[in-house]
Protein backbone atom coordinates (compact mmCIF):
# COMPACT_ATOMS: atom_id res chain seq x y z
CA UNK A 1 0.00 0.00 0.00
CA UNK A 2 1.42 3.88 -1.02
CA UNK A 3 0.71 6.69 1.09
CA UNK A 4 -2.00 7.76 -1.37
CA UNK A 5 -3.89 4.55 -0.71
CA UNK A 6 -7.45 4.90 1.55
CA UNK A 7 -7.61 2.97 4.12
CA UNK A 8 -11.01 2.15 3.45
CA UNK A 9 -12.96 2.80 0.12
CA UNK A 10 -16.41 2.68 -0.26
CA UNK A 11 -17.99 3.31 -3.95
CA UNK A 12 -21.14 2.39 -5.13
CA UNK A 13 -22.44 0.11 -2.03
CA UNK A 14 -25.99 -0.57 -1.93
CA UNK A 15 -26.71 -2.77 1.38
CA UNK A 16 -30.26 -4.33 1.86
CA UNK A 17 -32.45 -6.02 4.02
CA UNK A 18 -35.58 -8.25 2.65
CA UNK A 19 -36.42 -5.54 0.00
CA UNK A 20 -35.54 -2.66 1.52
CA UNK A 21 -32.33 -0.61 0.84
CA UNK A 22 -31.19 0.32 4.55
CA UNK A 23 -27.77 2.19 3.18
CA UNK A 24 -26.56 3.86 -0.59
CA UNK A 25 -23.07 5.16 -0.07
CA UNK A 26 -22.04 6.46 -3.67
CA UNK A 27 -18.05 7.21 -2.66
CA UNK A 28 -16.45 7.40 0.63
CA UNK A 29 -12.58 7.08 1.59
CA UNK A 30 -11.20 7.38 4.77
CA UNK A 31 -7.23 8.28 5.19
CA UNK A 32 -4.65 6.70 7.65
CA UNK A 33 -4.76 9.12 10.50
CA UNK A 34 -8.16 10.71 9.20
CA UNK A 35 -11.15 11.76 11.73
CA UNK A 36 -14.88 11.65 10.59
CA UNK A 37 -17.81 11.96 12.36
CA UNK A 38 -21.28 10.40 11.28
CA UNK A 39 -24.13 12.37 12.51
CA UNK A 40 -27.80 11.84 12.18
CA UNK A 41 -30.80 10.84 13.36
CA UNK A 42 -31.71 7.10 14.55
CA UNK A 43 -32.76 4.23 11.82
CA UNK A 44 -30.62 6.56 8.92
CA UNK A 45 -27.89 4.27 9.09
CA UNK A 46 -25.09 5.03 10.82
CA UNK A 47 -24.51 1.58 12.09
CA UNK A 48 -25.05 -0.61 8.93
CA UNK A 49 -22.13 2.36 7.57
CA UNK A 50 -19.80 1.15 10.09
CA UNK A 51 -20.54 -2.57 9.89
CA UNK A 52 -19.84 -2.41 6.50
CA UNK A 53 -16.59 -1.51 7.43
CA UNK A 54 -16.22 -4.21 9.63
CA UNK A 55 -17.09 -6.99 7.38
CA UNK A 56 -20.29 -7.03 9.85
CA UNK A 57 -22.63 -6.66 6.45
CA UNK A 58 -22.13 -7.31 2.76
CA UNK A 59 -23.04 -5.03 0.15
CA UNK A 60 -24.87 -6.28 -3.01
CA UNK A 61 -22.50 -7.57 -5.22
CA UNK A 62 -20.70 -5.76 -8.05
CA UNK A 63 -18.11 -6.81 -10.42
CA UNK A 64 -16.01 -4.29 -8.98
CA UNK A 65 -16.28 -4.78 -5.18
CA UNK A 66 -18.00 -1.77 -3.27
CA UNK A 67 -15.90 -1.75 -0.34
CA UNK A 68 -11.79 -2.07 -0.15
CA UNK A 69 -9.51 -1.86 2.66
CA UNK A 70 -5.90 -0.90 2.62
CA UNK A 71 -6.44 -0.81 -1.23
CA UNK A 72 -7.56 -4.94 -0.92
CA UNK A 73 -11.14 -6.20 -1.94
CA UNK A 74 -11.12 -9.39 -0.19
CA UNK A 75 -8.96 -8.35 2.94
CA UNK A 76 -8.29 -10.80 5.91
CA UNK A 77 -11.08 -10.54 8.24
CA UNK A 78 -7.74 -10.44 11.07
CA UNK A 79 -6.33 -7.93 9.37
CA UNK A 80 -9.45 -5.38 9.71
CA UNK A 81 -9.90 -6.54 13.19
CA UNK A 82 -6.07 -5.80 14.12
CA UNK A 83 -6.82 -2.23 12.58
CA UNK A 84 -9.99 -1.50 14.12
CA UNK A 85 -11.20 -1.07 17.83
CA UNK A 86 -15.25 -0.61 17.93
CA UNK A 87 -16.44 0.98 21.20
CA UNK A 88 -19.74 0.80 21.93
CA UNK A 89 -22.89 1.32 24.37
CA UNK A 90 -24.94 -2.14 23.41
CA UNK A 91 -20.90 -3.18 24.05
CA UNK A 92 -21.08 -1.83 27.55
CA UNK A 93 -24.91 -3.84 28.05
CA UNK A 94 -22.80 -7.27 27.66
CA UNK A 95 -20.52 -6.57 30.73
CA UNK A 96 -22.67 -8.63 33.27
CA UNK A 97 -19.77 -9.94 35.20
CA UNK A 98 -17.89 -9.63 38.20
CA UNK A 99 -14.49 -9.13 37.05
CA UNK A 100 -11.84 -6.65 37.70
CA UNK A 101 -11.32 -3.68 35.57
CA UNK A 102 -7.78 -5.37 34.16
CA UNK A 103 -10.03 -8.64 33.32
CA UNK A 104 -12.14 -6.80 30.87
CA UNK A 105 -9.02 -4.88 29.21
CA UNK A 106 -6.90 -8.38 29.14
CA UNK A 107 -9.74 -10.00 27.09
CA UNK A 108 -9.29 -7.22 24.14
CA UNK A 109 -6.00 -9.18 23.60
CA UNK A 110 -8.23 -12.36 22.91
CA UNK A 111 -11.41 -10.65 21.63
CA UNK A 112 -13.25 -11.75 24.71
CA UNK A 113 -15.48 -10.14 27.40
CA UNK A 114 -12.85 -11.42 30.72
CA UNK A 115 -10.22 -13.58 30.52
CA UNK A 116 -10.35 -16.66 28.00
CA UNK A 117 -11.45 -19.71 28.22
CA UNK A 118 -8.43 -20.92 26.42
CA UNK A 119 -5.20 -19.81 26.41
CA UNK A 120 -2.44 -18.37 28.54
CA UNK A 121 -2.59 -15.11 30.56
CA UNK A 122 0.41 -14.23 30.71
CA UNK A 123 2.29 -11.04 33.32
CA UNK A 124 3.29 -9.27 29.56
CA UNK A 125 -0.65 -9.21 28.83
CA UNK A 126 -1.46 -8.15 32.33
CA UNK A 127 1.27 -5.14 31.75
CA UNK A 128 -0.10 -4.19 28.41
CA UNK A 129 -3.56 -4.02 30.05
CA UNK A 130 -2.37 -1.78 32.83
CA UNK A 131 -0.36 0.87 30.64
CA UNK A 132 -3.67 0.89 28.14
CA UNK A 133 -5.74 2.07 31.65
CA UNK A 134 -2.73 4.33 32.49
CA UNK A 135 -2.65 6.04 29.00
CA UNK A 136 -6.22 6.75 29.53
CA UNK A 137 -5.69 8.38 33.49
CA UNK A 138 -7.42 5.48 35.19
CA UNK A 139 -5.01 2.95 36.67
CA UNK A 140 -6.08 3.04 39.94
CA UNK A 141 -9.12 0.77 38.94
CA UNK A 142 -7.19 -1.83 37.51
CA UNK A 143 -8.49 -3.79 40.29
CA UNK A 144 -12.21 -3.03 40.62
CA UNK A 145 -14.58 -5.03 40.38
CA UNK A 146 -16.12 -3.63 37.09
CA UNK A 147 -20.06 -3.88 38.11
CA UNK A 148 -19.28 -1.53 41.21
CA UNK A 149 -17.93 1.13 38.70
CA UNK A 150 -19.98 4.33 37.06
CA UNK A 151 -21.39 3.87 33.51
CA UNK A 152 -18.60 6.50 33.00
CA UNK A 153 -15.84 4.49 34.09
CA UNK A 154 -16.95 1.16 32.45
CA UNK A 155 -17.46 3.15 29.14
CA UNK A 156 -13.37 3.91 29.29
CA UNK A 157 -12.17 0.27 30.60
CA UNK A 158 -13.93 -0.76 27.54
CA UNK A 159 -11.95 1.71 25.43
CA UNK A 160 -8.90 0.37 27.06
CA UNK A 161 -9.97 -3.19 26.42
CA UNK A 162 -9.30 -2.09 22.27
CA UNK A 163 -6.53 -0.24 22.67
CA UNK A 164 -4.75 -3.14 24.14
CA UNK A 165 -4.20 -4.32 20.53
CA UNK A 166 -2.81 -0.94 19.23
CA UNK A 167 -5.43 -0.29 16.31
CA UNK A 168 -5.00 2.43 13.81
CA UNK A 169 -8.58 3.45 14.06
CA UNK A 170 -10.90 3.72 17.11
CA UNK A 171 -14.33 3.43 16.55
CA UNK A 172 -17.21 5.18 19.03
CA UNK A 173 -20.28 4.47 18.19
CA UNK A 174 -22.89 6.63 20.31
CA UNK A 175 -20.48 6.58 23.07
CA UNK A 176 -21.92 9.16 25.35
CA UNK A 177 -25.28 7.30 25.73
CA UNK A 178 -26.32 6.59 28.97
CA UNK A 179 -23.36 9.11 30.57
CA UNK A 180 -23.86 11.94 33.34
CA UNK A 181 -21.99 15.18 32.24
CA UNK A 182 -18.77 13.69 34.21
CA UNK A 183 -18.71 10.74 31.98
CA UNK A 184 -19.50 12.66 28.76
CA UNK A 185 -16.65 14.79 29.53
CA UNK A 186 -14.43 11.65 30.23
CA UNK A 187 -15.40 9.63 27.67
CA UNK A 188 -14.83 12.77 25.08
CA UNK A 189 -11.56 13.64 26.42
CA UNK A 190 -10.52 10.18 25.94
CA UNK A 191 -11.02 10.14 22.67
CA UNK A 192 -8.71 13.87 22.06
CA UNK A 193 -6.08 12.11 23.67
CA UNK A 194 -6.55 8.90 21.43
CA UNK A 195 -6.41 11.28 18.18
CA UNK A 196 -3.37 13.34 19.75
CA UNK A 197 -1.69 10.02 19.80
CA UNK A 198 -2.29 10.31 15.41
CA UNK A 199 -5.23 7.33 15.59
CA UNK A 200 -8.11 7.72 13.30
CA UNK A 201 -11.70 8.68 14.76
CA UNK A 202 -14.57 7.28 13.49
CA UNK A 203 -17.35 8.81 15.87
CA UNK A 204 -21.25 7.61 15.21
CA UNK A 205 -23.47 10.04 17.37
CA UNK A 206 -26.68 12.14 17.35
CA UNK A 207 -24.89 15.31 18.81
CA UNK A 208 -22.79 17.82 17.51
CA UNK A 209 -21.75 18.10 21.14
CA UNK A 210 -19.80 14.81 21.05
CA UNK A 211 -17.37 15.69 18.29
CA UNK A 212 -14.30 16.83 19.51
CA UNK A 213 -12.16 19.91 17.91
CA UNK A 214 -9.84 17.58 15.77
CA UNK A 215 -12.68 15.68 13.95
CA UNK A 216 -13.04 18.21 11.21
CA UNK A 217 -15.17 15.87 8.76
CA UNK A 218 -18.41 15.29 9.41
CA UNK A 219 -20.38 12.74 7.19
CA UNK A 220 -24.05 13.48 7.34
CA UNK A 221 -26.52 10.02 6.67
CA UNK A 222 -30.22 10.48 6.03
CA UNK A 223 -33.15 8.29 4.91
CA UNK A 224 -29.95 5.56 4.17
CA UNK A 225 -27.51 7.54 1.93
CA UNK A 226 -25.14 9.68 2.57
CA UNK A 227 -26.95 13.35 3.13
CA UNK A 228 -23.55 15.52 2.92
CA UNK A 229 -20.11 15.44 3.61
CA UNK A 230 -17.50 17.75 4.41
CA UNK A 231 -15.72 20.14 7.19
CA UNK A 232 -17.65 20.36 10.41
CA UNK A 233 -17.54 24.45 9.71
CA UNK A 234 -19.67 24.19 6.55
CA UNK A 235 -21.86 21.31 7.66
CA UNK A 236 -22.50 21.93 11.46
CA UNK A 237 -25.16 25.31 10.48
CA UNK A 238 -28.95 25.56 11.69
CA UNK A 239 -30.24 24.98 7.99
CA UNK A 240 -28.10 22.39 6.76
CA UNK A 241 -28.68 19.98 10.75
CA UNK A 242 -32.78 21.43 10.35
CA UNK A 243 -32.90 19.47 6.99
CA UNK A 244 -30.72 16.90 8.48
CA UNK A 245 -33.19 16.05 11.26
CA UNK A 246 -36.52 17.66 9.93
CA UNK A 247 -37.15 20.13 13.03
CA UNK A 248 -35.70 23.69 13.01
CA UNK A 249 -32.24 23.48 15.03
CA UNK A 250 -30.00 26.23 16.41
CA UNK A 251 -26.43 25.59 16.14
CA UNK A 252 -23.36 27.20 18.61
CA UNK A 253 -19.70 27.19 18.19
CA UNK A 254 -17.46 28.04 21.16
CA UNK A 255 -13.60 26.96 21.18
CA UNK A 256 -14.18 24.49 18.44
CA UNK A 257 -17.15 22.99 20.11
CA UNK A 258 -20.86 22.58 18.93
CA UNK A 259 -23.62 22.31 20.60
CA UNK A 260 -27.73 21.90 19.41
CA UNK A 261 -30.93 23.36 20.43
CA UNK A 262 -34.06 23.67 19.25
CA UNK A 263 -36.17 26.69 17.89
CA UNK A 264 -39.78 27.13 19.52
Amino acid sequence: MNDATPLFRIHDAEVVRGSKTILRVDDFSLAAGEHVALLGPNGAGKSTFIQLLTREVFPLYRDEPPVRFRGAARPLLSDIRSTLGVVSSTMHDQVRVHLPAIDIVVGGIFGTLGLPMRGEVTDAHRALALDALERLGIPEIAGQDIMTMSTGQVRRVLVARELVRDPQVLVFDEPCTGLDPEGMYHVRDTMRTLAEEGRSIILVTHYPEDIIPAIDRVLLIKDASVFADGKKGDLLRDDVLSGLFDVPLAVGERDGWYSLRGRY
